[in-house]
């Protein structure tokens, strides 16, 4: 980026847009696939009608492009031109699909096309057993794991709540992985209950496959959650989880097969369904296989990447 004193603040998307269209000229591109509607949908349109070039646009939705800055009056025209001069959009779920036309009342089709985890590095790892000992996890102890980026979105209170609840009947820790604006609310949280020694604050890490192959469930008690993709990664992993009844979560969690829905908010069903499942082995090794199952039967790479693919060959022989 550079910074011109005629401007207040930086162009960033009109230089996105000229480095496409410079990246599209040099490399003869016939497909760009981009991620979010803005700013990089609409900067890919810019960039197609700077360079002149009949190249087809794939969008893929996320979520925070819809379900947040879909909010607000002054981009939701932005998001819906983004959207509309795409020539294939894809959601990855249902769910964002279905509140993309709701809030942007677009009518241009979407497909749902989920996202998948790289199996060769999320899945089950007995070496990582080694973690335990390096933070004071007894044999006897259950463990919990919540990763994120910390924000209000994702309801960090209910997870230790949920935990304490849990904590009272089991002995258990509580691994939060992960950083951001919440942490320090909930840090002082932590200090106030009578298992304070028992949650244990990890920060980023950048062995999340190993923390999962320790963990014997994950929460994810989001108010907002358009996939779960930190779902996906631990059921690779063989962790079964529970989480709320909101976005695309339920379309990864199979109640009572993989994993447990709770209502917003419902702390005490979470607490219950954690301790029915951690405390029965059988039940517990049925929904961890359960868990690896989804992931290779429903999320599995080749077959939506090559599904990808497929669009793309679509795209690029329209251009022809």
């Amino acid at each position: 980026m550079n910074n011109y004193s005629v401007f207040q603040y930086p162009p960033y998307d009109i230089a996105l847009a000229s480095k496409m269209a410079d990246v599209i000229l040099d490399e003869k591109l016939d497909v760009l696939h981009v991620h979010y509607a803005i700013p990089h949908a609409v900067c890919a349109s810019l960039a197609r009608d700077m360079c002149g070039e009949n190249i087809g646009i794939v969008t893929t939705l996320h979520g925070t492009d819809i379900s947040v800055l879909g909010q607000d009056s002054t981009l939701s025209q932005a998001i819906k031109y983004g959207i509309e001069k795409s020539d294939i959009v894809t959601a990855v779920s249902n769910s964002l699909k279905e509140q993309t036309y709701e809030i942007i009342g677009t009518t241009k089709e979407i497909e749902t096309i989920y996202n998948f985890v790289d199996e060769s590095v999320f899945k089950p790892n007995e070496e990582a057993i080694h973690l335990k000992q390096q933070y004071g996890i007894r044999e006897e102890e259950k463990v919990i794991i919540h990763c994120s980026n910390f924000r209000k979105i994702k309801n960090l209170p209910d997870i230790v709540d949920t935990f304490l609840k849990v904590r009272e009947k089991i002995p258990a820790k509580l691994l939060l992985v992960g950083d951001g604006p919440e942490k320090h609310r909930v840090m002082e949280q932590a200090k106030k209950s009578p298992y304070k020694e028992d949650i244990l604050f990890l920060g980023k890490q950048e062995n999340v496959e190993e923390l999962f192959s320790i963990s014997d469930l994950k929460l994810l008690l989001s108010e907002k959650e358009s996939f779960g993709l930190v779902l996906l990664e631990a059921m690779a992993c063989g962790v079964p989880g529970i989480g709320t009844n909101v976005g695309g979560i339920p379309e990864v969690i199979e109640h009572g097969v993989n994993g447990y829905i709770v209502e917003l908010g419902d702390v005490h069903q979470a607490a219950e369904f954690a301790i029915e499942l951690l405390s029965d082995e059988n039940k517990h090794a049925k929904f961890k296989q359960s868990a690896i199952d989804t992931v290779r039967t429903k999320f599995a790479a080749e077959p939506i990447i090559e599904h990808y693919e497929q669009l793309y060959e679509r795209l690029a022989a329209l251009r022809v």
